[in-house]
């Protein structure tokens, strides 16, 4: 058995590589329109589809705009080290924060995601 989420992107193939650059898991199939990254141990995947109308979501949300859906929860062990590291992968810091232990980043396409301090 094997499950994950499907992300829409204007171009999964490139949304894909960000992910995978960034967790550190390969891109394991490509074809027109869809990218799968999956987690080690393969019962996990990240599924990037095709979507020509996409719309960037907005964050934090504006009355009209397009919400985002969901987000990623990324654990790290150094903030600054990991919000440097998705930037220079093609992610955006994102101006809103919310709190000190918590970084909400947009990655290429607009989806936030929050890299999260491991403070154990």
């Amino acid at each position: 058995m094997w499950w994950g989420p499907t992300i829409e992107a204007p171009d999964p193939s490139a949304l894909a590589s960000f992910y995978s650059r960034l967790l550190d898991w390969p891109v394991a199939h490509e074809e027109p329109g869809t990218a799968i990254v999956p987690a080690p141990g393969g019962s996990t995947f990240l599924v990037f589809q095709q979507a020509d109308d996409y719309q960037r979501p907005v964050w934090p949300p504006v009355d009209g705009e397009q919400r985002p859906m969901m987000h990623f929860d990324i654990q790290v062990g150094d903030l600054d080290e990991a919000v440097a590291e998705a930037t220079a992968l093609g992610a955006e810091l994102c101006p809103s924060q919310f709190r000190e232990n918590v970084r909400v980043m947009l990655d290429p396409a607009g989806h936030p995601f929050c890299l999260c301090l491991d403070e154990e």
